[in-house]
């Protein structure tokens, strides 16, 4: 959330197109100090009037989305190049593609998602209907960030429709490129009495998060996460909170070097290395660094050539200060692999790193960029010593042949997201959740996980108005025969679901 941002909230957006069921509800045009006040005062009034909760809004909003994503494709493609310098391939299959496969699903299972899930009665209420009612929170608030600046966006943007929620989208200020796009052709597609995207730096996001929300799904780092949390404490407001960190790649003897060299380097590099669940560095013993180089330095030329920096497949990194930042780091250890720099392009070569020092700052903070460093551990039990000495990572990963070894570290760790012998390919499922733990965030998204973080799940209990005869056994006062009957009832809890 660093750097010069616009400010303001985004408005004029164009023609709507139709959307079927919409809020009755104007935008006040009134001029205020606060940008954001009569934009939040909108949004709760839409969502007052209960427009947002049929199946069939929600449905529309996300056929509207779909629209979006189908119609703007080589403009979203284009905003990403401009950005990051993503090729159209790493744009389609970790950007649109992720956020069209999310809607579809959404679509295709919304109706049995908002069903009201039967819960188990006992004897006590066995007459009665209980059961969890899916409900919206309210106002939400999605504040993204400019790694993925559209998965990131749109993926908790479909969890938060889906659910019948009034959603106001903050985007990222550093990628100018999406924030355009996202600013001022989205809302073409979606009810604007419940919709909104606003715009700014830090100062804009702060003065944001001042307000009154129902729930904020935040994206970005720890640092920046405890001001949104804080910030949120003021009204108790929930939180997701989808952070980063050093997630370590354990590579063991037992392995094919070449095999997790091709993984470890696609994983790594992909996207410049700007991924939050990317290996941040990798364990393993002294000889299997001296295997794993070579096999590293093949699986570089293979993806990206002789000369890294003229290949389309690699990204840059995404401003000047987070440039120098990694340049800067190009000087801890030693060298090993790639190392070379171009200020004008923002280019860093893919980077391994060697004789690395546990202090030294490239250890020390997530690095967010093509730089792999190897720490060399004797054992698995030192490598997960290493590992639960330091904070919870978002992701963890291993690589061995046995499975044992897999296993144990699986086992013996904590982590958001974990992968054996696989990168971070497990984000293209939406059966599985992406979420942090401790230092990496709280809470979940993706697929019917989005759903649910942005439902409350109200419990319920509905009973007869009558048949009051059968509640005699549970007023006072209370006989020995009256108490052992209630023990019996209170404790007779059946799957019987009515």
């Amino acid at each position: 959330m660093s750097g010069k941002g616009s400010k303001g909230v985004a408005d004029d957006p164009g023609p709507e197109p139709t959307l079927g069921p919409s809020c009755p509800v104007h935008a006040d045009t009134s001029t205020r100090m606060d940008p954001f006040e009569d934009t939040l005062r909108r949004l709760r009034e839409a969502f007052a009037t209960g427009c947002t909760r049929p199946a069939e809004f929600r449905a529309a909003q996300l056929r509207g989305l779909s629209r979006f994503l189908q119609d703007n494709k080589q403009l979203l493609q284009d905003a990403l190049a401009q950005d990051l310098s993503k090729s159209a391939f790493e744009a389609d299959m970790s950007e649109l593609v992720i956020c069209q496969n999310e809607v579809d699903l959404a679509l295709r299972n919304l109706q049995a998602w908002m069903k009201d899930e039967p819960a188990a009665t006992n004897m006590i209420t066995k007459l009665d209907s209980a059961f969890i009612r899916k409900e919206p929170f309210g106002l939400v608030l999605i504040i993204a960030p400019w790694n993925y600046p559209v998965n990131l966006t749109l993926v908790p943007l479909v969890g938060a429709l889906a659910a019948g929620n009034c959603v106001v989208l903050k985007p990222s200020e550093i990628s100018k490129g999406t924030e355009k796009v996202l600013a001022e052709v989205l809302p073409q597609y979606l009810d604007q009495s419940c919709f909104a995207v606003v715009l700014g730096g830090p100062q804009e996001t702060g003065q944001l998060l001042e307000h009154k929300f129902d729930y904020i799904l935040f994206t970005g780092s720890p640092r920046v996460g405890r001001i949104v949390m804080t910030a949120a404490t003021k009204y108790l407001t929930p939180v997701t909170l989808e952070l980063g960190g050093k997630n370590p790649c354990y590579v063991d003897d037992n392995c094919d070097p070449q095999t997790v060299a091709n993984r470890v380097a696609w994983f790594r590099y992909f996207n410049a290395g700007q991924t939050c669940v990317a290996p941040d560095y990798i364990l393993c013993s002294p000889e299997t660094q001296e295997r794993l180089l070579p096999a590293l330095q093949s699986a570089i030329t293979r993806f990206y050539g002789d000369d890294p920096q003229s290949s389309p497949n690699l990204g840059r990194i995404i401003n000047q200060k987070h440039f120098q930042r990694l340049q800067a780091l190009l000087g801890c250890g030693r060298v090993a692999i790639g190392g070379q720099s171009d200020e004008s392009e923002r280019y860093i070569a893919p980077t391994v790193l060697v004789d690395v020092q546990e202090t030294e700052p490239v250890m020390q903070e997530e690095i967010f960029g093509p730089i792999l460093p190897i720490m060399n551990v004797r054992s698995l039990d030192e490598a997960i010593d290493f590992i639960t000495r330091r904070e919870k990572p978002l992701a963890l990963y291993a690589f061995s042949n046995s499975r044992q070894v897999v296993d144990q570290m699986l086992n013996r760790t904590s982590s958001g997201n974990f992968g054996g012998n696989e990168g971070f390919i497990y984000m293209l499922l939406p059966s599985l959740p992406l979420g942090g733990v401790g230092n990496s965030g709280m809470g979940r998204y993706h697929g019917k996980f989005s759903f649910d973080t942005f439902s409350h799940h109200r419990a319920c209990l509905l009973s007869h108005p009558g048949l009051e005869k059968l509640n005699d056994l549970r007023y006072p006062p209370y006989t020995d025969r009256s108490q052992q009957l209630l023990r019996w009832a209170v404790g007779s809890w059946t799957c019987t679901l009515l």
